[in-house]
This record gives structure tokens, C-alpha cells and sequence, in this order.
């Protein structure tokens, strides 16, 4: 079929007279890799059904909050139940406390929990409590860590080990971005230099304890122990951003896999069992300084949304830690044998995973930070995603992504990616020999 007669063609067009880029978010605009972007019917279990009737092994997952798959029979049950009661009521209910109550549980490092509608308004609220805890300005991030969109938040690093931050974006304020300090990930000896400096000025360090937006960067060894000594040392907050990690690489988020407490942690995607929400969390002292138990002020219409909670309860009731095992196992499994079939057509390729999330970087070194991760092969990433999407296997539209695994995805979701990605590699290697 002609693109220009597909439904998903009609649909853009119609959306860029409406929409920025006919796209609600920008990498969904298929910018990265060429084309068109696939508009989507219906999605179930490990796959998802575009308006053209073309069905796909979905490896985004809605970048990463449906860790059960789409639609899993329970949650859909428990979102239509409490839509039955009432979409919202700008009042507390029964649901804001049970999932309150799991997150504490599960994360030693939360006493208390403030529930808001995105992963961004998590962010910028755990920042603003930082600064008012300490009484300083100064807020430290690493290049190619994406917290939202925040404006402290959007900036991009300059040259030298450590900047001033500059605007990431049109609208940023510079006073606003000079605040930001944005440092490599996984260089420990920048933060040193950069807290012998001026950590009596800095507030906080957030970081994503492994990063997930720039691919998957796990941590180096020692790194977010080195993060928490020099913040705890300094006086300033550590900030854990598990808005993609938490609930995803354990029960306990990343900060039990590795073994340290943060001050506040950022949470999302997987808490609303795929529904919009948000939360930031830590010790008691100091969520007691938000309103209206303390001076620091943040509020939000559907904060707590009740049927988004209630999507959230179900999704944590049914995982068990042994799926957490499973899920391991499994990606590990994929990934390996991915590798090998990028090697058997000759195509170099560097593969990250951490837990059930992986990327395929097209290059021949180690991908550790933002710069080695910018050095990649971007261009064959966009020809390897066409032509997985060619054999109805859905990748994220960027080669700066991280691909989810889902308890949905079966052994023939699998067998059935491995064969696409054999003639996907041996389609690459042809191309470049010819």
C-alpha cells in the first residue's frame, strides 16, 4: 500500500495542521529514523496494532510503564472500576493511601510520599524541596539525564568538566539555567572537582541511577556510592530520578539493587500502571516541610487521580519478585543472542542492559556517558529500526532510547524478534558492501 494512502499517512497530515509536528511528544515524530510514525489502534499483551491493521512485537511500551504489557486483563478490570465510582473528586480517597503506603514499603529510603501527575512535576517539586531544605540554589545534574522539562531541569552542558548550565531551549531563562550545573555521567572526579568548588552553594545532585535517555547507561562501579559520600559530606540532598527504574529493576527501584538510600526519590510510569502520574518521596523531615504540613508549596488538581491510582494498586498487587528473576533472565537471553546476530553479519554493535531495559548502539567501543553515546552510529540505528518495523518489530523511533521487555513478551515474541533482526543485520551489512 502507497504511504500516501495509509490511514496513518491521512491521520499525520491532519495532526500537523493541529499539533506541533502532528506529535504530542517530539520523538514520537519518527524524526530520528526517518518515515512517518505509525498511529495506534488497540494494543494487547506484548503487541500493539496500528490503524492500518499492521501488528507489531511492541519493545517501547509506552517508554516503559506498562512492565505487565498492554492491557493486562486486571488492570484494565480496576481502571473500569474505579471510572464506574467517579473520575475524580479533588478530595483524598482510600487508593492515595494503599499505594502510598506499597511505595513506602517498598523503598527503605521513603518515610512519606507526595503523589502529583507526571514524571516532571515529580522532578521540579523534589528540586524546589531541595532548595528550601538546604537554603541553597545550586542544582547539579549529568549530561544526557533527562529529568523533564522543568526549566532548572532543561539545560544542556558546555565545554570544560564542569559548566554553568545553558538554556537547553527557547524559553529557558539563562539566570534560571546558570543555576544548573551539569557534569559527565559516570565521572566521579568531575563531581570532586566541582564540590571542592562550591558545595557550600549546592543544594542537590539528581541523577538517574542508571540513565535510560540518553540509551541505557548503567552505572559505573562506585559512582553512586561516590555521589552519595560527596553529597552527604556537603550538606547537600541526593536525589534519585526512578521515573523509568523504579519498580522497573526490582520492587525496590535501582537504589535497592545498589545499595544506597537516597534523600528524595522521583518516581512514575509503572506506579500508574500506565496511566498519567507522578511522585517524589524520602525521609520524613523532609516531606514534612511541603503544604500544607510545612512552608514549601505545591498542589495539583488530579494529583492522586483516582483512577490512575487505581491502575497503579493493581500493577504492584500482581508483581511478585519472582518476576523480577524472570524478566532478567529473559532480556539477558535476547540481548545475547541479538549480539551474536549483529556479529554473524558483521555489523559492530555495543549493547547496555540493566534488568529488563536494553539499547543497541552502533559502535564499536563502550557506551559509558552522554559523549560516547553521541559518537554512535545514529544514521544505521534509523536503517535497523526500518527495517525492524518492516518485519513488524517496534523499536523506540531513536537511537538515544532504551527498549522494555515486558512479562507479556512469550518465547515466540522472541523467536520471532531474532529472526527479523538476522535479515535486519544481514539487510544493513548488504547495503554497506554494495
Amino acid at each position: 500500500m502507497s504511504p500516501a494512502r495509509t490511514h496513518s499517512h491521512a491521520l499525520f497530515e491532519a495532526a500537523r495542521a493541529l499539533i506541533p509536528g502532528g506529535v504530542n511528544s517530539p520523538v514520537r515524530a519518527f524524526l530520528g529514523v526517518g518515515g512517518e510514525p505509525r498511529f495506534i489502534a488497540r494494543a494487547r499483551g506484548s503487541r500493539i496494532t496500528d490503524v492500518d491493521g499492521y501488528t507489531f512485537i511492541d519493545y517501547v511500551g509506552s517508554w516503559g510503564p506498562l512492565l505487565l504489557g498492554h492491557a493486562h486483563p486486571r488492570v484494565v478490570r480496576a481502571i473500569q472500576q474505579a471510572a464506574a465510582r467517579g473520575t475524580t473528586y479533588g478530595a483524598p480517597t482510600a487508593g492515595e493511601v494503599e499505594i502510598a503506603r506499597r511505595i513506602a514499603t517498598a523503598l527503605p529510603s521513603i518515610d512519606k510520599v507526595r503523589l502529583v501527575s507526571s514524571g516532571t512535576e515529580a522532578a521540579m517539586s523534589a528540586v524546589r524541596l531541595a532548595r528550601a531544605a538546604t537554603g541553597r540554589d545550586v542544582l547539579v545534574k549529568f549530561d544526557g539525564c533527562y529529568h523533564g522539562h522543568a526549566d532548572s531541569l532543561l539545560v544542556e552542558a558546555g565545554s570544560g568538566v564542569a559548566t554553568f548550565g545553558i538554556p537547553g531551549s527557547p524559553g529557558v531563562p539563562e539566570a534560571t539555567a546558570r543555576l544548573t550545573r551539569s557534569l559527565p555521567y559516570n565521572d566521579l572526579d568531575s563531581a570532586r572537582r566541582l564540590f571542592e568548588a562550591e558545595g557550600s552553594a549546592i543544594a542537590a545532585v539528581i541523577v538517574e541511577p542508571v540513565a535510560a535517555n540518553m540509551g541505557v547507561v548503567p552505572p559505573a562501579t562506585g559512582f553512586l556510592e561516590g555521589l552519595r559520600e560527596l553529597t552527604r559530606a556537603a550538606g547537600a540532598l541526593l536525589i534519585f530520578d526512578e521515573v523509568v527504574t523504579g519498580f522497573r529493576l526490582g520492587p525496590g527501584g535501582a537504589q535497592t539493587r545498589f545499595g544506597i538510600r537516597p534523600d528524595l526519590t522521583v518516581l512514575g510510569k509503572i506506579i500508574g500502571g500506565g496511566l498519567p502520574i507522578g511522585a517524589y518521596g524520602g525521609r520524613a523531615d523532609l516531606m514534612g516541610m511541603i503544604a500544607p504540613e510545612g512552608p514549601v508549596y505545591q498542589a495539583g488538581t488530579l494529583s492522586g487521580n483516582p483512577v490512575a491510582v487505581a491502575a497503579g494498586i493493581e500493577t504492584l498487587r500482581i508483581l511478585e519478585r519472582s518476576d523480577y528473576d524472570l524478566l532478567d533472565k529473559r532480556s539477558a537471553s535476547l540481548v545475547e543472542r541479538l549480539k551474536e546476530s549483529a556479529d554473524a553479519a558483521g555489523v559492530p554493535t555495543t549493547w547496555n542492559r540493566a534488568g529488563s531495559m536494553f539499547t543497541c548502539f552502533f559502535a564499536r567501543e563502550p557506551v559509558t556517558d552522554y559523549a560516547s553515546a553521541k559518537r554512535t552510529d545514529a544514521k544505521r540505528y534509523a536503517g535497523f529500526f526500518q527495517e525492524m518495523l518492516k518485519r513488524r518489530v517496534y523499536l523506540a523511533p531513536s537511537a538515544f532510547e532504551a527498549a522494555f521487555v515486558s512479562l507479556a513478551h512469550e518465547d515466540r515474541d522472541f523467536e520471532q524478534t531474532l529472526k527479523a533482526a538476522a535479515k535486519s543485520f544481514q539487510a544493513l551489512s548488504g547495503a554497506e558492501k554494495s
